[in-house]
């Protein structure tokens, strides 16, 4: 069963790894860290590991889970799936290999789109331009397609029993299904975007949630889809809607799909949606494409 999620550009969400570090001030107000050591209390078996108290906290340290690997193959009703929404799959204890699981599991489910968002997209980039880490994916694909226990849908399944030949031979990379995004909060990790930009994916995104300041480094260059929206919570920071007309402004002038998520506040719908009146809500057009 999927996770419920309240998260406005996705349908559900699917956490085969949970935990992180804070690496940045955006991540200063991490819901996750909150939320994962509620869960902890609440005896919920993925949050019984205590991260590192300067970065972490109580049930946020990195874990992977095997048994939620394959959750995917089970959800029939085509969907938006945000990957981790409860930890970094770029982050560096999360096994190359598991990473390599987590992507052959989205290649044998290709009725979703996977939403990928990272704050370390140098480490993730390094991966999927890696053919050793493609190759690991291939490999985890035919082993799940030979075992008649993994629930592949039936095209996938009839496509598998056609095959004769490895799986890096006819399937494409990127994955047509996978967007690849990485989180901006301010000027000084514009240098996360330029990564991106350089990164194997059918569609790149940015998240500048929480925006913390205006961007006037920021090269939407390469990029398919820009998230944007201010922080909520008894701690938030202010959102100046200047800094997001500008990042409207660039969207529109190179045709990159806006979601202006919210204004924030106290709560998340406390500042509304609107932007001068009318709200964002565009999605990427789903190209595959290699650049």
């Amino acid at each position: 069963m999927a996770d419920n999620t309240t998260i406005e550009w996705t349908d559900r969400t699917w956490n085969p790894a949970t935990g992180c570090d804070r690496i940045s001030p955006g991540c200063d107000n991490c819901y996750a860290l909150k939320l994962a050591k509620r869960l902890k209390a609440m005896g919920q078996s993925k949050y019984q590991r205590d991260g590192d108290p300067r970065s972490s906290g109580p049930g946020f340290a990195v874990t992977v889970h095997e048994h939620a690997l394959l959750e995917p193959l089970r959800w029939r009703r085509p969907s938006k799936v945000f990957v981790n929404s409860m930890s970094d799959i770029g982050h560096a204890r999360v096994p190359a290999a598991f990473v390599a699981r987590i992507f052959a599991t989205m290649a044998l489910a290709p009725q979703h789109q996977f939403q990928v968002l990272t704050k370390r997209p140098r480490h993730l980039r390094r991966l999927l331009e890696s053919q050793k880490f493609v190759d690991e994916v291939w490999a985890e694909m035919e082993r799940l397609s030979a075992d008649g226990t993994v629930p592949l849908s039936r095209p996938v399944r009839e496509d598998v029993r056609k095959r004769t030949v490895n799986w890096n031979a006819l399937s494409p990379w990127p994955l047509p299904n996978v967007w690849i995004g990485t989180s901006v909060e301010s000027d000084e990790y514009c240098w996360r975007a330029d990564e991106l930009g350089h990164t194997p994916a059918a569609v790149r995104f940015l998240s500048l949630e929480p925006l913390l300041g205006p961007v006037p480094s920021l090269d939407l260059k390469g990029i398919d889809w820009v998230i944007v929206g201010g922080e909520s919570g008894p701690q938030h920071r202010p959102l100046d809607l200047d800094w997001v007309r500008d990042i409207r402004d660039r969207c529109v002038d190179r045709r990159v799909a806006l979601f202006f998520k919210q204004i924030g506040g106290l709560t998340p719908k406390a500042g509304g949606r609107l932007l001068d009146g009318r709200t964002w809500d565009e999605y990427p057009t789903t190209v595959s494409r290699s650049r």
